[in-house]
């Protein structure tokens, strides 16, 4: 199929390939100098969906769940027991759990827009939401991580393997702090946002470039080519859908594993 666009391209006819621009949204509506784009308005609307979803799962509790307090006590408890227990412990695990169980689904709704149809937009594939989410967890897990043993003894928590001494701590005490402290944010941020634009750029990629192979192209030809691109586009949605509930699951995952381990009495 790039053969094809390819060559559809080089005689003239057009066809301009999705890339970082693709993601470049323009605004919606402007409030003075302020363009509110699409993105900010999905960010938005996430936060009244979890809300209003979490409501409408718990307001009727009883000792006997209905459907819909049966799927949000199922999506609690994994997160409850599957994530925050087993990550930061027993001890600890319970005052993180709102927060874990937030981020999730905060994460999850946004992933999933990527695939609604009207919206198609993963809020996640631009990286300055991320980064905001990436810090609020460091700013978390180093807080509690200092609450608990000191601002110089998280740094030798952090920053001294257990058991190590001698010389060696001249090279590992600098790597260990670039690695805990200082690029565990960006990682986390990294790993989220790429998984997100890429699977939205080959959707993008799939459906345009087929609707051009079968309706722009100018050669019936390459009609069959656009076919098995939307074909392979909708096979990437259904691969892209577990792909989103992933994304979200690691970050969460991770988030509880950074917590646990600022907790801990021993790197």
């Amino acid at each position: 199929m790039t053969t094809a666009l390819t060559f559809v391209a080089a005689e003239g006819e057009g066809f301009t390939a999705p890339g970082p621009g693709s993601f470049e949204l323009p605004p919606v509506f402007e409030i003075g100098s302020l363009g509110v784009t699409k993105s900010m308005l999905l960010i938005i609307l996430s936060a009244f969906i979890v809300v209003g979803l979490s409501w409408y799962a718990s307001r009727k509790a009883a000792v006997v769940p209905g459907r819909a307090q049966f799927a949000g006590e199922y999506l609690y408890g994994f997160i409850r027991n599957g994530v925050a227990r087993d990550s930061i412990g027993s001890e600890h695990f319970m005052k993180f759990v709102p927060y874990l169980f937030s981020l999730f689904t905060f994460i999850l709704v946004n992933n999933y827009y990527g695939i609604v149809p009207f919206l198609q937009f993963p809020s996640f594939s631009r990286i300055s939401y991320v980064y905001g989410l990436a810090a609020l967890t460091w700013l978390i897990y180093n807080g509690v991580g200092i609450a608990k043993h000191g601002f110089l003894g998280y740094l030798k928590l952090q920053t001294i393997p257990s058991g190590m001494k001698g010389p060696i701590l001249v090279l590992l005490i600098p790597l260990e702090f670039l690695s805990n402290i200082l690029v565990r944010p960006a990682t986390l941020a990294l790993r989220l946002f790429a998984n997100l634009f890429a699977g939205h750029l080959l959707l993008i990629l799939f459906s345009l470039g087929g609707a051009y192979l079968i309706l722009d192209s100018g050669n019936a030809w390459y009609a069959p080519v656009g076919v098995v691109s939307f074909l392979l586009g909708i096979a990437v949605s259904f691969l892209e859908m577990l792909v989103m509930f992933l994304q979200a699951y690691v970050f969460t995952l991770l988030t509880a594993m950074y917590i646990g381990s600022a907790l801990a009495d021993e790197h």
